[in-house]
């Protein structure tokens, strides 16, 4: 059965195995998300279920938002995210998912949104090499160097890597191991670093690779 769940990241930290063995481990908040919205094959085509995590107060919602948590009769949340599950249709409007969704040596995928780096250059960006510090090349050595054409075109073409605002990216980190599970505290402890700030917004589910 899939599962899945939405966490907010807490921070990294380390943990010892009965062996004594150093895991180092990133520590998510999961949860109490709570089923704002159930889709089934007859109506919308497909089975999803969508959850909703963080309270948050009307005053600060659009008028669709309030009519959508109007029509399921449940309080507003900041964060809503569908999943596609097989046990979806098993789930219903209202139902409470808390950290204990996954187990202790589960494998899943952590989805979330990078840090930002802001406007970097070529070689941090897309992991350039510097010009050659010969005679001639000048303080230039971290340039991109030549990015046009000859007389035809004339232009550069699309999707040069060039420089640019870096990071801010949705990115997805596969096949992590599920260290410990807190129920009572809606705590994950994950093998290895996720995406993300602390505090940062992330997606966890079944992974996808055998």
């Amino acid at each position: 059965m899939e599962k899945a769940i939405i966490a907010r990241k807490v921070g990294m930290t380390q943990i010892f195995d009965e062996a004594g063995k150093v895991i180092p481990v990133t520590v998510v908040e999961a949860g109490p998300c709570v089923i704002v919205q159930k889709k089934t094959v007859d109506k919308e085509g497909y089975n999803s279920v969508q959850m909703g995590f963080i309270d948050i107060t009307d005053k600060k919602l659009s008028r669709p938002e309030k009519g959508h948590f109007a029509k399921s009769d449940l309080p507003p949340k900041k964060v809503l995210k569908e999943f596609r599950l097989t046990g979806a249709d098993g789930m219903n409007v209202g139902d409470i998912l808390k950290a204990d969704v996954f187990a202790e040596g589960d494998r899943v995928d952590v989805t979330g949104t990078s840090k930002g780096k802001g406007y970097t250059g070529v070689i941090k960006r897309w992991n350039f090499g510097v010009q050659t510090h010969t005679h001639g090349v000048g303080p230039v050595h971290r340039s991109v160097g030549s990015t046009g054409m000859n007389s035809t075109p004339s232009k550069v073409v699309k999707g040069k890597k060039m420089a640019g605002q870096y990071g801010v990216e949705t990115v997805t980190i596969m096949n992590l191991d599920v260290v410990r599970v807190d129920a009572d505290k809606n705590i994950i402890a994950l093998r290895g670093a996720i995406p993300g700030p602390k505090g940062g917004i992330v997606f966890i589910k079944n992974t996808t690779r055998a």
